[in-house]
């Protein structure tokens, strides 16, 4: 019998922790950065994350991406982060608008106002014909 060495619990010997079957085998994510049980000191993935875009993409278009442990490149996680921190571009908030050019910016007003002469038209045709072609004629659009 093997000294008892276990350090959960002092009643079950090396051999029977081994094999106990309560105690499922420590995964450990190849995407994520592993801390070593002795030294304390962080070990890098085993892919890194140029890779692990790779693997997403290519498990995406297999359809098993759902099998693949954690990874910050998996759509999931991807989708999470967008609704909690947004587009981050300046003026994509609410109640913001983003500078834009000059005819970006008077675009809406600009269309706005050609829709409404186009609706008073039909008027402004009918007094210019009342009023002798242009004779008297005040409202010469800009």
């Amino acid at each position: 019998m093997a000294p008892n060495t276990s350090p959960i619990s002092p009643n079950i010997t090396a051999e029977e922790e081994y094999e106990s079957p309560e105690l499922p085998p420590k995964f450990e994510n190849p995407f994520q950065p592993q801390r070593h049980s002795i030294t304390m000191k962080w070990h890098d993935p085993v892919f890194s994350l140029r890779r692990q875009a790779e693997l997403v993409k290519l498990a995406r278009a297999h359809g098993v991406e759902e099998l693949l442990p954690f990874t910050i490149k998996g759509a999931a996680e991807k989708m999470r982060r967008r609704e909690e921190n947004g587009l981050r571009v300046k003026g994509t908030g609410i109640g913001q608008k983003v500078k834009g050019k000059l005819w970006e910016r008077t675009l809406k007003g600009r269309l706005e106002k050609r829709k409404q002469a186009m609706l008073e038209m039909p008027k402004m045709i009918q007094t210019w014909k009342e009023r002798g072609h242009g004779r008297g004629w005040k409202k010469f659009p800009k």
